[in-house]
């Protein structure tokens, strides 16, 4: 696959923010529903650049993302509330993932929510893509989730 028609990979860029007070089972949870749903919040996957790659073998190694998938470690869930807001502030697209998210059936989790206001809501992850400057603004603070 020949590369020259792609964007520089380092001027966009996925970052996900995770709080690092909950189990990491829970936040790879979160982290898989919140890097799913970033596709249909972006809407245009072709801004997002995934590279079919190909073994030796003729085997492909499907939808790979071009540009960096960056994941940051926040201390609690107001750090990542606060992203949040700069997110929506800036127009970025995002998805998050709160405690409600995480109990019984999908309906159980709407409802959850529904009862729940934001300032209450926990949450235990974002992901976010967008313009690797315009993201380093307000998530170069955290370091990477280790």
């Amino acid at each position: 696959m020949n590369l020259d028609n792609f964007p520089d990979e380092n001027t966009k860029r996925f970052v996900a923010v995770l709080n690092k007070k909950i189990e990491i089972g829970k936040l790879m949870n979160a982290l898989g529903h919140t890097t799913a749903g970033l596709s249909a919040e972006v809407g245009n996957v072709e801004e997002m650049r995934f590279i079919n790659y190909e073994d030796k073998d003729g085997n492909i190694h499907p939808s790979q993302s071009h540009f960096p998938f960056i994941v940051l470690a926040a201390d609690n869930s107001n750090q990542i509330r606060k992203v949040r807001n700069e997110a929506i502030a800036r127009k970025i697209p995002f998805t998050d993932f709160t405690s409600t998210m995480s109990i019984g059936t999908s309906q159980e989790q709407v409802d959850a929510t529904s009862k729940t206001s934001e300032a209450d809501l926990d949450y235990w992850g974002i992901c976010l893509f967008g313009e690797t400057e315009k993201l380093k603004e307000f998530t170069g603070k955290f370091s990477l989730f280790r």
